[in-house]
């Protein structure tokens, strides 16, 4: 019996989507469930898994196509064996032949961790010995190997011109379509960008006290994001117009607060959300920001979690950033940038004294946010973190 193997159904606001990677040939058996292939849409990179056992037996788009909800991308026959349907590998016809690089390992097929790695790295999976069950390639077989590997693997895109080379490389789907958005936010918003400095020292006080505590009975490092996304919850709510967005001639206010996270990926920046922050704990807030980061190194952040929000964080400190402007992420209105904590002075009662200093970062919509909201929307979140006493109280 023939299966038919389909695009899923891709969100609303996705038209189309590339297939990156065939992980079985024609002829090969697949079980129910095994990925099939990479889809990589303009948001997210997702796996198709098979609907059933047989034998792929005919690849009807291969690699890099443009494919949209619901095509008809392959074959499988239930009823056929991998043996049987090896000796069909003439027929096909060749231009949906899968290149050399998506070739299983000789020793058993990669994870999509591992996979995504050896890619990155222009290693190939057929000279990787897995240490995985079956001989598959694992996560730190894949970084081992890429390691190890010379330079000149990947290097097959590169022009060389006398002594200057270079390297042509096509962008991503994903990639296009974040600077199509970043684009999009510069040319159709109106940004400005306010600052402030906050003292860290209460916050991490109270980390210091209770983080030993707080993981043992939630399970989950206590952070600092936690605290900044309670915070940006508190200036919303004290100034709504912070997180509305414009719809044409309309400013929409939303009675929810939907927060996004900009987490980076191996394949680009990508902004998951933490739907109802303002319903959740600290704990629950760290533990769905651990989740997301996974999510993201894996890439398995699905469509409907980068969909919606109504306020964004970008966090540039974990790569020591002390200073930003964030560019809005559209149809927000509006998103704070954090950078790096440093030992700084500042003044306080007439005295030179050395403090934490966290430089806070807001970008916001002048066309519909005023100066005024901005700056003590800012000032409210420099409040809280300087007394975390107020996000506990609501006050």
């Amino acid at each position: 019996m023939l299966i038919e193997v389909k695009v899923p159904q891709l969100s609303e606001s996705v038209s189309e989507a590339t297939l990156v990677t065939w992980h079985k040939k024609e002829g090969q058996a697949v079980s129910r469930d095994e990925n099939l292939i990479d889809i990589e849409t303009d948001k997210v990179v997702l796996e198709l898994p098979a609907p059933a056992d047989g034998v792929l037996v005919k690849i009807i788009k291969g690699d890099g196509e443009t494919v949209g909800s619901g095509d008809l991308i392959a074959q499988i026959d239930t009823e056929a064996k991998a043996a049987a349907g090896a000796t069909k590998a003439a027929e096909p016809a060749p231009e949906v032949t899968p290149p050399a690089a998506s070739k299983p390992a000789s020793g058993g097929a990669a994870s999509p961790a591992a996979r995504k790695i050896l890619d990155e790295k222009g290693v190939s999976a057929d000279d990787v010995k897995g240490s995985g069950r079956g001989g598959r390639v694992t996560k730190g077989d894949a970084v081992a190997a890429g390691k190890a590997a010379p330079a000149a693997a990947a290097a097959p895109a590169i022009e060389v011109s006398g002594d200057r080379p270079e390297e042509r490389v096509p962008m991503t789907r994903l990639r296009a379509r974040i600077a199509e958005r970043l684009l999009q936010s510069k040319n159709e918003n109106a940004i400005l960008t306010t600052f402030n400095e906050v003292n860290m020292g209460p916050v991490m006080a109270l980390r210091a006290e209770y983080k030993d505590k707080f993981e043992k009975v939630h399970g989950v490092r206590l952070g600092f994001m936690g605290f900044f996304v309670k915070a940006a919850v508190a200036a919303l709510k004290k100034f709504p117009i912070l997180n509305a967005s414009v719809d044409g001639n309309d400013i929409v206010y939303h009675g929810y607060f939907d927060i996004g996270i900009a987490v980076g990926g191996p394949r680009g920046l990508v902004v998951p959300i933490l739907r109802d922050a303002d319903q959740m704990s600290i704990a629950d807030i760290e533990k769905k920001i651990a989740e997301y980061g996974q999510k993201a190194k894996d890439g398995k952040i699905s469509l409907e979690e980068l969909t919606g929000g109504t306020f964004s964080i970008s966090n540039g400190g974990v790569f020591g950033s002390m200073l930003s402007t964030p560019i809005i992420n559209p149809p927000q209105s509006a998103i704070l940038g954090i950078h790096a904590t440093k030992d700084r002075p500042v003044v306080e009662n007439g005295q030179i004294v050395i403090r934490p200093i966290n430089y806070l970062a807001m970008s916001y919509d002048h066309r519909i946010i005023d100066g005024r909201e901005a700056v003590l929307g800012l000032v409210t979140m420099k409040e809280a973190l300087e007394d975390p006493a107020r996000l506990l109280l609501d006050v």
